[in-house]
């Protein structure tokens, strides 16, 4: 039996109208009463994490960029120096694509596995596009950073936000258009070590770093291609974590440095909800995909770096006809 509270927090629609199950979004639930009765319907959260093929280079401090069966992984720290390499992910294994023109760590990512970009991070400045075979050398972010997170659909339309540099950590957001970095809204809380997910005029930014005295951050920011404003707070504090997502409405989080660090969870645009655990722990890793079908690899718990993947498919179920006290 459910009561009020378990549901609490959840969009709850009250009508006496008929909704399909299927019309709602993930934690939306509706309430219709039906001659003295409640009856309930919603969409609740749940998922799997399975193992996929591993790559060749083991590395954390990496980017992703693309879909779970047309991933990109680039950068990264292979526990002895920062890597140039590039490999692509067809859903089943990794195969070994161009390098970056110049190794880099704690970068990021966006776009596609045909149409990515790499930017920040320790090493050179220089924003690099790919095309899927070849990076090319793009313009330079006006505040080089590392440890910051991006989201975007394509290496022409990315944002930039948060990271490490000049000593400190970073607020400042950056829009690509494939050409040159422009300045955009600064985030409400200056951090490293965040994920984000979501387009370039959609973002979402959750988790980070801010000093070691406030080292797992439970704040989450949407980003409406203007201004960010303050949205629902993770369930476990962490950074370092990976993100998925095609929109500042549907996006997951996973992985990071936490107490739980297999935990995932899926955000709908007002709070999160937790999801099935990855099968390894890890943090510094990389993400790909969307909420309901995300990517994860690399990374590392202590050491040695991980070459390990993870495929998340979602299982949530629709619910009905249940009573409320």
């Amino acid at each position: 039996m459910s009561t009020y509270s378990q549901i609490r927090g959840t969009k709850i629609i009250i009508t006496d109208e008929d909704i399909s199950s299927n019309s709602l979004e993930l934690g939306q639930f509706y309430i219709k009463h039906t001659d003295n009765q409640i009856e309930l319907k919603g969409a609740t959260f749940g998922g799997v994490w399975t193992a996929g093929g591993a790559m060749a280079t083991a590395r954390d401090g990496l980017a992703g960029a693309g879909t779970n069966t047309a991933a990109l992984g680039f950068g990264g720290y292979d526990g002895t120096n920062a890597v140039a390499c590039t490999e692509s992910y067809n859903g089943t294994s990794w195969t070994a694509g161009g390098a970056l023109a110049s190794a880099k760590n704690v970068l990021a990512g966006a776009g596609t596995n045909t149409a990515a970009l790499a930017f920040g991070g320790t090493g050179s400045s220089i924003t690099e596009s790919y095309n899927g075979s070849t990076w090319s050398a793009g313009d330079v972010m006006t505040t080089h950073r590392s440890f910051l997170a991006g989201a975007g659909a394509s290496n022409t339309a990315a944002l930039a936000f948060g990271g490490y540099g000049n000593g400190n950590v970073c607020a400042c957001t950056e829009s690509y258009n494939g050409t040159s970095w422009t300045a955009g809204g600064a985030l409400g809380t200056a951090r490293s070590d965040l994920a984000g997910a979501g387009t370039n005029t959609a973002a979402l930014a959750f988790g980070g770093y801010i000093d070691n005295n406030t080292y797992n951050l439970t704040c989450t920011e949407s980003y409406n291609g203007t201004s960010w404003t303050a949205g629902g707070a993770l369930g476990a504090a962490r950074n370092g974590l990976a993100g998925a997502g095609a929109s500042n409405t549907a996006a997951l989080a996973f992985g990071g440095s936490l107490s739980t660090p297999t935990s995932t969870e899926s955000y709908n645009g007002t709070s999160w909800t937790n999801g099935g655990a990855m099968v390894t722990n890890r943090y510094f890793l990389a993400g790909a995909g969307t909420n309901t079908a995300a990517l994860a690899f690399g990374g590392r718990i202590t050491t040695p770096q991980l070459a390990c993947t993870e495929s998340y498919a979602f299982t949530g179920k629709f619910i009905k006809n249940i009573t409320l006290t």
